[in-house]
């Protein structure tokens, strides 16, 4: 199956997008900190399920999975430190794709592992 099919792909394909619009709103000086690091975690995930797709077998995918809910995780992170810091309010749409796309890429590690 094409990455392009998977719905933890196209979700996570979402969540950049909304990750992209959310931080732009930042103050100036974060450009090189949370935005950056937001922005890199949130590519990173489907990213990595497109690497780990494209690899010859299911040990590889299942790690390039792992990384991918690193990177989401990571993400999570980021985001309740901009709401501590009180750089942004809270993104409704944006906590509902981590909570998503998480979901997704577990249970998707978890088929993949009993194939």
């Amino acid at each position: 199956m094409d990455h392009k099919d998977l719905d933890v792909w196209k979700k996570s394909m979402d969540l950049v997008t909304e990750v992209y619009g959310w931080t732009k709103h930042f103050p100036d000086e974060e450009k090189f900190g949370l935005i950056s690091q937001m922005r890199r975690a949130a590519v990173s995930i489907p990213s990595n399920i497109a690497e780990g797709s494209a690899r010859k077998g299911d040990k590889e995918l299942i790690y390039f999975v792992n990384v991918a809910i690193g990177s989401v995780s990571e993400l999570e992170t980021q985001y309740l430190i901009v709401l501590r810091l009180g750089f942004a309010d809270s993104n409704k749409t944006l906590s509902d794709l981590l909570t998503n796309v998480k979901k997704l890429l577990l249970g998707y590690r978890n088929y993949v592992s009993r194939k």
